[in-house]
């Protein structure tokens, strides 16, 4: 599973370069800009007091989530969604799965009755925005409690990674021309201390049996693994 055999040189166990810039604006309560390759995602918290009307008086917070892409975030511009004047079924969809990883490590009673609102907005898209998103936004996620004075209610780290089978191979990180011709596509959110918080996957062309499965899942762990070691050393910065 190490050998040399994908377009950008990189072994099939390999992420892609991660580069992760904290505090990329001034306004937001944590801003950070992933870059999983050439998949470029900004990750802005806001962080406000009180919660919905459905949470007042319980004394517990809440954690919520957006995401978009920018027109020209792939090679054919894209309407915003706003001026179609309705969002679509994959936003929506990919939305609230920031909103579950990121709420599966986070304590809301110790956030008090406060809202923290994460925007994740795609600058470029060469595949795993999704995973991209839900990495950078747990650091947002950690600037923003701190800066709120409640770093304890974060329980744990998240981090998510796309797997696949391509040419009868299983790899990780998926860039788009992977992505287009996988048998089988994945993503796997995963805490920090290894534990899974969702596993999606497709069999895209061809099923799959046990053991890709468990190949893949290998793979989400090491994948995770790493991007839990880059996001630990992007906050002791």
């Amino acid at each position: 599973m190490t050998s040399l055999t994908r377009a950008d040189g990189r072994a099939n166990d390999e992420l892609r370069p991660i580069t992760i810039t904290r505090n990329w604006l001034d306004h937001a309560a944590g801003a950070v800009l992933i870059e999983f390759g050439r998949t470029r995602v900004l990750c802005a918290a806001s962080a406000s007091e009180g919660v919905p009307r459905w949470r007042k008086g319980s004394g517990l917070g809440w954690v919520t989530a957006e995401y978009a892409m920018l027109p020209a975030s792939t090679n054919t511009r894209s309407d915003r969604e706003s001026v179609k004047g309705r969002i679509g079924g994959r936003t929506h969809e990919i939305s609230r799965l920031i909103g579950r990883s990121l709420r599966a490590v986070i304590d809301y009673e110790k956030l008090g009755e406060n809202t923290i609102q994460i925007d994740c907005d795609v600058l470029q898209a060469d595949g795993g925005t999704r995973t991209a998103s839900i990495t950078g936004a747990y650091i947002a996620l950690a600037d923003a409690c701190a800066k709120l004075g409640v770093p304890q209610a974060l329980t744990g780290s998240v981090a998510a990674i796309s797997v696949g089978i391509i040419d009868g191979t299983p790899r990780l990180d998926l860039p788009y021309e992977e992505d287009v011709r996988a048998e089988t596509d994945m993503n796997i959110v995963m805490t920090g201390a290894g534990k899974f918080v969702e596993v999606q996957g497709t069999a895209e062309g061809a099923a799959f049996d046990r053991a890709e499965l468990d190949a893949l899942l290998a793979l989400g762990e090491k994948g995770c693994a790493d991007l839990t070691r880059l996001q630990q050393e992007a906050l002791a910065r």
